[in-house]
């Protein structure tokens, strides 16, 4: 004769079964690991259902929307995990930089600001906000920004780039030159540095010679606007 467990056991068994909230955790983090977004979703999806003000989940959620390039979706997902708890600078700093990604980059800067005073030792905050100064064009602030981000890493060619974008754009051509000279002589291919170092040459210091020079080291690297002027003023 077959034995029959209690009702109680039976869904006391069904309930040890399900998987914990760690255990979700770790599956979806794993699922991050091998950069399966949708995947990784699903189980952050699990553990919300079961606590819906899971920090740690809603954050790595809107990380694999973000990865997707889903910034629109990421977004409240963002704004959920600083409503379960403020106090940790990651979701403001990620939701910055879904703003940052859509161009909003007043909403970025007030959320940055965020990231920055929750933990000011987070330094790439200061490229990030950089960034979104300079889209507001507030040049001298983004020049603050990127360098503070140089101090921590001298050595960063895209920061040299957009510090010269933003010193083109407080209108010192000097300065901007010294930048972009440092954005290629750390990265040698950056076509877009090249570009606006012979624009900068020609433009505003008269240097033709080196100017043409550097354009068509812009256009060899693939720069096809750098075209225009090289027929123009280098012939």
């Amino acid at each position: 004769m077959k034995k029959l467990l209690p009702l109680g056991l039976i869904l006391a068994l069904f309930v040890n079964c399900a998987p914990s909230e760690e255990e979700l955790m770790t599956a979806g983090m794993a699922k991050m690991d091998t950069q399966s977004w949708n995947e990784a979703i699903e189980y952050f999806d699990r553990l919300l259902e079961e606590n819906p003000t899971n920090n740690q989940a809603l954050n790595a959620k809107g990380v694999a929307f973000f990865q997707l390039e889903e910034y629109q979706k990421a977004i409240p997902v963002f704004t959920t995990a600083i409503e379960a708890d403020s106090s940790s600078y990651k979701p403001w700093f990620n939701r910055g930089n879904s703003n940052l990604e859509l161009g909003n980059f007043k909403e970025a800067v007030g959320d940055f600001n965020m990231a920055s005073g929750l933990d000011p030792a987070q330094t790439d905050i200061y490229y990030n906000r950089g960034l979104a100064l300079l889209g507001l064009e507030e040049y001298e602030d983004a020049i603050f920004d990127f360098d503070a981000a140089l101090q921590v890493n001298p050595n960063q060619a895209l920061v040299f780039f957009n510090r010269g974008k933003a010193q083109l754009g407080n209108n010192d051509p000097a300065g901007a030159l010294e930048s972009l000279t440092n954005a290629v002589n750390l990265d040698a291919k950056n076509a877009a540095a090249y570009y606006l170092l012979g624009v900068t040459r020609m433009s505003a210091l008269g240097q033709k010679e080196e100017g043409c020079a550097d354009l068509k080291m812009a256009l060899a690297l693939g720069f096809a606007e750098a075209q225009t002027w090289i027929d123009d003023f280098c012939k």
